[in-house]
């Protein structure tokens, strides 16, 4: 079983964060001369040093908030947890991840679908949970109705790149806000293994690697395309202790569409992040679990 690649003893490293520039408070003398008949006022001239600390400083407030603009736009678009698809049985979500993988094997016969087919045993059960599927509730989420995965969380991974958990969804900025989340100390604790952030474009493949290859991962939600192409370019991502996979459904974009409406998203969930072999038997085997959130 995929627990046995975790031990108990480890105290997760701390997070380091990175401080910004202090900002420079610029003092300037005025000195007068009550006996000079000019009245005359010497001037001070500014330092160049001193407006380029100034424009820096500006440079990065204005980035500051173009990001906080689209952290806003990536929120907005939380659904109405009423409406989700998620909230179905395992045996209606066999059926509609079968619809939805049909979609990416245009080519395949029904008999070829059915090799591939995720069957309901392999899919969470959370019809218990009666809240919104929204990033706010994750926490509780897991806590209530994934209790194993809330346990293995907390625990130190064995080995390095190797996440219990991947946290599959489509948008960049999806994937920060869920790994903030996922730091929760609800769920990690002190022994808890670390938060990897896998991004398509945003981070240099090589980035990936070195950072999976020197860092115990607990964790690790991302986008199918960086999950992907790091596991099968490099093999640097281990699926060995994987438990849950987690693919965000609900969530939808601004045209409407969720993970697995959008083609792209879609094929690459199918062919690339579930169509691993070790993936694949993982899930057929019981080892693994598909949770639609």
């Amino acid at each position: 079983m995929a627990g046995d690649d975790l031990e108990d003893d480890f105290v997760a490293d701390d997070l380091v964060a990175l401080s910004e520039d202090e900002g420079v408070n610029v003092d300037f003398e005025e000195e007068s001369n009550d006996n000079d008949n000019d009245n005359a006022h010497a001037e001070v001239a500014p330092d160049p040093s001193d407006s380029a600390i100034l424009k820096k400083r500006k440079r990065r407030e204005k980035e500051k908030e173009k990001k906080a603009k689209k952290r806003k736009l990536a929120m907005v678009n939380e659904p109405i947890p009423q409406g989700s698809i998620a909230a179905q049985s395992p045996e209606d979500l066999e059926a509609y991840l079968a619809t939805a993988q049909k979609k990416s094997f245009k080519d395949m016969s029904d008999f070829e679908l059915d090799d591939i087919r995720i069957p309901a045993s392999a899919i969470a059960d959370t019809t218990a949970w009666k809240g919104p599927r929204t990033l706010d509730q994750l926490v509780d989420f897991i806590m209530k109705i994934l209790p194993t995965l809330h346990t293995r969380l907390g625990q130190r991974p064995k080995s390095n790149g190797a996440p219990t958990l991947l946290f599959i969804t489509g948008a960049a900025l999806r994937v920060a806000d869920v790994a903030r989340i996922l730091r929760d100390k609800r769920l990690r604790g002190e022994k808890g293994g670390d938060i990897a952030k896998l991004f398509a474009k945003h981070i240099k493949l090589s980035e990936h690697v070195d950072y999976l290859r020197r860092t115990r991962v607990g964790a690790a939600p991302g986008t199918p395309v960086a999950d992907a192409a790091t596991r099968r370019l490099t093999g640097s991502l281990s699926v060995s202790a994987l438990s849950h996979i987690i693919l965000d459904v609900t969530f939808k974009d601004s045209k409407n569409r969720n993970l697995l409406d959008i083609p792209e998203t879609r094929d690459e969930v199918f062919k690339t992040v579930l169509g691993c072999p070790a993936v694949m038997k993982a899930v057929k085997d019981g080892k693994t679990k598909i949770v639609l959130l």
